[in-house]
């Protein structure tokens, strides 16, 4: 459905300290090193990139808007909670469930370090055990 989601920085190193550990929970890896900019998804696929603004300008997050990632499962939902809390992260919203979207919606929300607002989100129902 989308190509690339980038979001601005206004430290790239901070960024990087709390973007790799965070993804790591979601399985999202760097495919490929660019100059300035952190890159994480697919090579051939879709991609979150975190760059200082191309302008120059200072980096700033909209409101209203946020990049919401797929979860494999709620446990992953809440590693990347937990991984955005401990790595300079905000909470806007702790792990669970979101009836009023669907009845397995599962999601957390934090603010990245410049303020961007994050989501990871489960569509599965919990698994059962055995």
């Amino acid at each position: 459905m989308f190509s690339h989601i980038t979001l601005g920085t206004n430290d790239l190193d901070r960024a990087a300290g709390f973007y790799r550990p965070v993804m790591a929970t979601l399985g999202l890896s760097e495919p490929f090193a660019m100059a300035g900019t952190v890159v994480f998804g697919e090579l051939a696929g879709p991609k979150l990139f975190v760059v200082a603004p191309f302008d120059g300008g200072p980096a700033s997050h909209g409101n209203g808007t946020h990049a919401a990632f797929i979860a494999p499962d709620r446990a992953a939902v809440d590693a990347f909670h937990a991984a955005a809390l401990a790595h300079g992260g905000s909470d806007e919203g702790a792990p669970g469930l979101r009836p009023h979207y669907h009845q397995n919606y599962y999601a957390a929300y934090v603010r990245d370090p410049d303020g961007n607002k994050l989501q990871a989100v489960c569509h599965r129902a919990q698994a059962t055990e055995p």
